[in-house]
Order: C-alpha cells, then structure tokens, then sequence
C-alpha cells in the first residue's frame, strides 16, 4: 500500500510539474519534462523563446526561436522547416536516444538532433544569446549539438561559422522559401575560404553577390566598411585554427545592449538589422546587394561597373587595353559578354625579349573574384611571381592578406568612390608603350620643363616689378608705420623659412613668403582699425593685398620665443592640407624677430563671434547651425582619415571655427595640432595645453590624446551651438558645465529644452535631439565610449541608424582646475608636471 502511494506521488508530482511548465514556461528540457504545443522554453534573461509557432497566413506549425518581447514576432530560427505539422498535437521532447526530437500526435519523429550522445542522459537549454544546446545533464561543457551550427536564414551575434579551405564552400545560410513558407529556399549564403576569404550568396550554383575579400579587418568589397562605422565593424576570425584547420567568423556589435542580425531573405538579399527600441521597430544597417554595380559581375568579363555613372552613359567600361567581345551588343546596354584583350600577351620573362608584358594599375577597386593568395621569396616580387605564370592575368599585394594573382578571366570588378584597393592589370607591352612612346614622353618632360623655366623668368620679373613699385608708393605715404629704418625690403627667400623649420623632420613645405614691408603696408601698419582679433600666440588683423586681395594677418609676437613651436607647427600642417572645411594658410613672412602667418580672409570672423552674442546668435537659424556642424564634422574627418598626415587638432573650440561669406565653417589655428602615423592610436606630452570647457579628461589628467579628445571637443562644441550657450558659462552651477545640464535634461526626457530659444523656426525638432544625442555620446569621459568621426558623420546623417544610450557624465570638462582668466585667453604651457592643466 505504501508504495502503491509512493508511486501515485510521484506521478502526482510529474503532472503538477508539466502543468507548470505550461503555466509559466520552462526553461530546459528533460526527459520528464516536454514542450508541447502551446508550452515554450524561454532563455534566462528573456530574449529568446522557442515553442511552436505558424508563419503569418499559414496554419502550418513549426518549432521555431523567436525574439520573446518584440513584436510583430522575429522569427530566427526554425527545427522542421521541410516537415511541418497540420495541428496542434506535436511535441519537443528528448528521445530515448538522447536527442532532441519533434514529434507529431502520433508519436512519430518529423525531425531530430540526429546525434550520437554517448550516454543518454541528456538535456536541452535555450541559451541567452538564441543558441539551442542539447548538451549532456552531468556535463553540461559537453554539448552534442546547437542550433547555432544549423542555423537556417538568420547570423545572429555569438554564431561561430566555420571557414576551411580543405573543407570548401559552407553555405551555412539558407532563406525561407517565400515570406510565409520556411521551407528552404533557393539561395544560399555562406563563406568561400577558397583563395581569399569572402561571403558569398548563391541562387543555386551560380554567385549572386560577394563581400570581397577579408583582410584580416573588413571585408575589401563592402566600402562602408572602409568608412570604419561601429554596426558592421563587429566581425572577428578566431585565432589559431582547430586541429583540422578550421577557424571561425564570428560578429560582437559594439553594444552588448544592442539586438543584431543578419538575415537572408527569400529574395536573396542580405540585410543587417538593429532593433530600434524607440520606434519598437527594426532599422536596417546595411542591405546588400543594394546597388546595380553590387550585382555578381554585373558587366561581364574584363570590365568594370561603376555606380556613379548613369545608365545612359554606361555604367560599365572595359578595362584599358580590353574591347567589347560583342560590340553591337555592348551598344544596345547588354553587357554580359564582357570584354576581351585588344593585343595577346607575349608571356616572356627574358629582359631581352623585344616585347615585355607589362602592367597598368587600377585604383580604388573591388578586386576580381577567383584570386589566390601566393608566398613571395626574398628574391622575387609579387609582380615576378605573375609574370612568371603565363595564365596569370593581374596581381595586388592586398594589405592584410599578401600578394593575390588572378590565373582566370577577371571578372566582378567595381570601382568605388572611396576605399578599395588597386589592381595591376597584365597588358602586351604595345598597350603599354614601347620605344616610339618613350622618345615622345622624354620629349614631353623637356618640354614641360622649358615651359616652366619661361614661366619663372617671367615671375621673377613681375616680382621685382611689383617691388620696386611698392617701394616707391611706400616713401609717398607718410601715414603708415615707420618702416623706413628696415632697409632690407627684399622678399625673403626660403632659406629664412628652412632656419626656422630646421631639425623637423617633416619636409618643408612649398610655401610662399612675403616681406614684411608687405605686409605692413597691406594692414596699414598693423593698425587697430584693421585689428580683428587677439588669440593665445598672436594677434589678428585684415590685409588688403595688391589686386584687392583680402588676406587674415596672423602677427605673433616680435620678442618673444613664446609661440614659436605653435607658429612651425601651421606651417609643417596646414600648408600640406587642403578641405574646403579647413582654412587656408597662403603664406608666411620670416624677417629678423617677425613671425607672420597669412591666411585666407573669413568674412564674418569666428562662430563664437555669433554664437555666443546675444544680438547676432538669432541670425544662425538652425539650418545653418546644421550645415556648420556637418562641416566641421566633416573637415575633423579629413584630419583625422582622409589627408595624406593623421592630424589631432587638440584646440578645437568655437573660436577656431572661422565663417565665409556664406557662413561655412572652416577649422583654423594649428598650432596645438600633432601628427600621427596610421598605425599610431594615441600619444602622450607632458606639454598640456588647451581651452578649458573643451579639453577631454584623460588629455587634461594625463596628457594622453588621440582622435577621441578631437572627438570630445566636437561633442561640446555641438552641444554650444544647439544650445548657443558656452559650456564654460554653467561654472558655479549644480550642473558644473552644459554637458551636465544636457544629461540631467536628455535623463528626465527634456532634451528638447536645451535647444536655443532664439531659433525661431525648426523644422525638424528630432534633428537637433539627434545633434544633442550625439554631442553626449562624443563627451563620454571614457574613451572607449566615444565614437570615431567616422561614426559620427554617419550617425548624423543617417536618420535611420540606431543611437547608443551615453552614459552619466562625471568630469564635466574638468572646471574644477585651476582659473580662467575672464575675458581673455592665456596661452601657457607646463613643461614640467601633468598635475596641472594649462588653459587658454
């Protein structure tokens, strides 16, 4: 009797256990316990949740994962997608077998781990990042099988996916057969480790679209990617290999809070989604292919497709010393017969050959599908290793993975308007240019050289011209400087300038000088009335040149050494840049104790000029505030990417942002600014010297910086101009600075009340939240919190793409060291300790 009712316990217990299981929802599955329809297991943080679901217009069911608090549901991933259920009577359970089966309601197994565990006892869990384990209960490191390994149209962050060349092509992704049927469909996307690493989606046999080949950072065929942006720079390949030589590609966003994936769709495109919690809805990052020119060799063999083109014109174009195979067709806009070569090769190596191949280079491409990676000897080059091979058509040493020849017809080819690599396509020696074209470019250069030689006789003698003349007006005119004691009015030569640059190691640059009689004369003896500005080394004045130049006067002091490092500084810089976001510096005049630096002349002076005055700031309206954000934003790009020197500004603040006629920005004053290499991330002085309220933490407490103080200093002079308050000017407030008023106003949900009131019509009130969002973002004390300009230019313009959440501020821009000296910058510099911060 007794175990009579021991057993009916225990059977009681089992049937109270399923019944809560199916009340509350399980979160592993046991022998005892099963997943019926209408039960789901759910991961421990609640993001994912698998059960038995119906695609939308369907009464199918399926065993599916999905995303558990977002709706409309997010499908990820799908266990029978070829064998559905007709009701509701399946199950999810662990076989006698130990794996994980669904079952219909007759018990009959349509779909199974099909696994050999070797004890029987096992489990199966629903893990945070959306990977179903069937792993072993007294083991739970042995896993005998994941989801994640079979996945079906969705790459969701933590996915391992497996590269071996030994191994061939993993088309680990396959679509829905249609947006309503998860069967599978016919495309494919995966990894072709064959040669470069790259991605690949197929439609059958045939390739549809290719990333590019993976160079150990991005994948070379995607040029977002070069443009360095947090949501597709997540991807990483393990290191080292396994023992049979795999590695894997796995994909970290850079929020952890952020909700990623990557999916296939029916229609064989492949879309990078965020889920945007604001709009409760899913933002796409990325879709490819999206373009024309990203279709699979779009233009046939030989050629290159070119999405800035239009269509009328072509966007596809032979590669020099190719024609079209099929010229009528060509003609008629059907490019898929591709190009063929004008002259054969000769496939000589000899240096004797009459005839060499040689090679012409291509810039900015996405390279040619089907290439192999080679090893080079010490004594040969890439360039020998294709010559060598007569079925070689071109070659690249490609950073991050080596030299690539390409041995058949070159095909996929896209030219990009930023990023890309070059190629080196092989041409029959004819094409490239034999003795008759050598004779005619020597020719050429002795031409071009005579031409020159006449053009600076003829300068040298409007120079002397103009001087003597300006010698002659300066004795009739009694009214300027007394500068008739200097008696050398000659223009000085750049041996003056080579003294003052000497021991840099910077070439100088080529820039003009003037005299300083010149000069004098152009500013009307540096009077006041032509004075427009004092700054830390120097004083400011307007220069009416001859011809009615208008030029800016820089004039620092006569002296003094102080400003010295800062005035060869503008002149190894800003006369090697050029933007139409940055100012330009056109000349330099050096004699005895003068050091002056000419400029073009900004009209409507500095942003802090209007910015911060009560009577002008109501003429920025918020068009022009955008505008000036955007082109400051995009000249820090270029310092910091695009120029051939990697700049750091380090005393970007509103009064160096000067304004043209037509109220663009243009950045100014680098006399603070240091070079960087580009494998350079960050460096530190002991020399700490910047404007306060601008300076980021970790360069006014260490001296460390990099890119991001740039970044940092962005970020407060968006918050200033959204605002059209100084940061500086909450000094003694609770808030301490503006960047602590916009947290305490953007926490409690009154973002928008930081906007300046004075702008009277705002389109677009999420416009300047964005600007407000961002500015925070870029003033994160930490500087792995701070996006690169890169990622801020885009998340400025995208309107789409998903913001991070920034965190409190704690420094405030450090105001609490040392005093700011009111109404006039100081400009001193601490050779000795970083335990002070030297502000301007």
């Amino acid at each position: 009797m007794a175990e009579s009712n021991r057993d009916l316990t225990l059977v009681t217990t089992l049937l109270i256990l399923l019944q809560l299981c199916r009340m509350v929802s399980c979160t592993t599955i046991t022998r005892n316990l099963t997943i019926r329809d209408g039960d789901s297991l759910i991961s421990v943080g609640e993001i994912f949740e698998l059960g038995f679901v119906s695609p939308k217009n369907s009464t199918l069911r399926y065993v599916g994962i999905w995303y558990k608090n977002i709706d409309p549901r997010t499908i990820v991933w799908v266990a029978n997608r070829e064998t559905p259920l007709s009701d509701h009577n399946g199950a999810l359970k662990i076989a006698d077998d130990g794996n994980l089966v669904v079952v219909n309601g007759q018990n009959n197994t349509v779909w199974s781990t099909n696994v050999h565990p070797k004890l029987n006892n096992t489990v199966a869990g629903l893990l945070e990042t959306g990977d179903l384990v069937l792993y072993s209960d007294s083991d739970r490191d042995t896993k005998y099988w994941e989801s994640f390994n079979n996945p079906t149209d969705t790459f969701l962050p933590g996915m391992r996916v497996r590269v071996n060349p030994s191994m061939g092509e993993n088309r680990a992704f396959v679509p829905w057969k249609s947006e309503t049927d998860p069967s599978p469909g016919r495309y494919s996307m995966g990894i072709d480790p064959l040669g470069a690493i790259e991605i690949v989606i197929w439609e059958g046999e045939t390739r549809k679209w290719r990333s590019g080949p993976w160079n150990s950072a991005i994948f070379t065929g995607v040029p977002d990617m070069f443009r360095v942006t947090n949501y597709i720079h997540g991807f990483k390949l393990s290191s080292p290999p396994d023992p049979d030589g795999s590695v894997f590609f796995t994909y970290v966003p850079s929020n952890k809070d952020d909700l990623l994936r990557f999916r296939i769709r029916f229609d064989g495109i492949v879309e990078q989604l965020i889920w945007n919690r604001d709009a409760r809805n899913w933002t796409s990052l990325q879709v490819k292919p999206s373009k024309e020119c990203e279709k699979y060799n779009r233009c046939g063999n030989y050629s290159v497709c070119n999405d800035s083109k239009d269509f009328d014109s072509g966007k596809c174009s032979c590669i020099y010393g190719f024609e079209p195979a099929y010229r009528n067709q060509w003609n008629k806009g059907n490019f898929s017969g591709g190009c063929k070569r004008r002259v054969s090769l000769n496939c000589s190596q000899s240096r004797f050959a009459k005839k060499v191949d040689g090679f012409r280079v291509l810039k900015g491409m996405k390279v040619p599908d089907f290439g192999s990676v080679v090893s080079v000897n010490n004594s040969e080059t890439c360039k020998d290793v294709c010559l060598r091979d007569c079925s070689c058509n071109a070659y690249e040493v490609v950073p991050g993975i080596g030299c690539m020849i390409w041995t058949r017809d070159l095909v996929d080819m896209e030219h990009f308007e930023y990023g890309g690599n070059n190629v080196n396509i092989r041409l029959a020696a004819s094409e490239i240019g034999g003795k008759k074209e050598i004779w005619i470019i020597v020719f050429s250069i002795v031409g071009a050289f005579m031409l020159g030689l006449c053009c600076l006789c003829i300068w040298v003698l409007w120079k002397f011209r103009k001087r003597v003349k300006d010698i002659l007006w300066n004795k009739e005119d009694n009214a300027l400087l007394d500068i008739r004691e200097n008696r050398d009015y000659s223009v000085k030569s750049l041996s003056s300038l080579n003294e003052v640059l000497m021991g840099d190691q910077v070439d100088t640059p080529d820039l003009p000088t003037f005299s300083f009689h010149s000069v004098a004369s152009a500013t009307g003896g540096f009077s006041e009335e032509n004075k427009l500005g004092q700054g830390g080394f120097g004083t400011v004045y307007k220069g009416n040149f001859s011809e009615g130049r208008e030029m800016a006067v820089k004039r620092l002091s006569g002296k003094s050494m102080q400003g010295l490092d800062e005035f060869k500084n503008e002149i190894l810089l800003i006369a090697k840049l050029q933007h139409r976001n940055l100012v330009r510096l056109l000349g330099c005049c050096i004699e005895n104790n003068e050091k002056i630096l000419i400029y073009e002349y900004m009209p409507n002076n500095s942003l802090d000029r209007f910015l911060f005055d009560e009577s002008k700031r109501m003429s920025l309206e918020w068009r022009k505030r955008w505008d000036i954000i955007g082109g400051i934003a995009r000249g820090l790009l270029y310092l910091h990417r695009d120029s051939r020197l990697k700049i750091i500004h380090r005393d970007l603040k509103a009064s160096n942002i000067l304004l043209d006629k037509e109220m663009k920005p243009k950045i100014s004053d680098f006399g603070m600014a240091r070079i960087f290499n580009y494998r350079q991330d960050q460096a530190n002085t002991i020399r700490v010297v910047g404007t306060y309220g601008y300076m980021a933490p970790e360069y006014a407490m260490e001296g460390m910086f990099s890119e991001k103080s740039d970044v940092y200093s962005f970020g407060v002079l968006i918050l200033e101009i959204v605002s059209g308050s100084k940061n500086v000017s909450f000094r003694g407030s609770e808030h301490r600075s503006l960047i602590g008023y916009a947290w305490n106003l953007w926490s409690q949900g009154k973002t928008k009340e930081l906007i300046d009131p004075t702008i009277k019509e705002i389109r677009d009130v999420n416009e300047a939240i964005r600007c407000i969002h961002v500015g925070m973002l870029c003033t994160q004390d930490s500087v792995i919190h701070r996006p690169n300009m890169g990622s801020v230019l885009l998340m400025l313009e995208s309107q789409t793409s998903h913001l991070p959440r920034p965190r409190q501020p704690t420094f405030h821009s450090f105001l609490n060291f040392g005093e700011i000296v009111e109404g006039k910058e100081v400009a001193t510099v601490n050779d000795i300790t970083l335990t002070t911060v030297v502000g301007r």
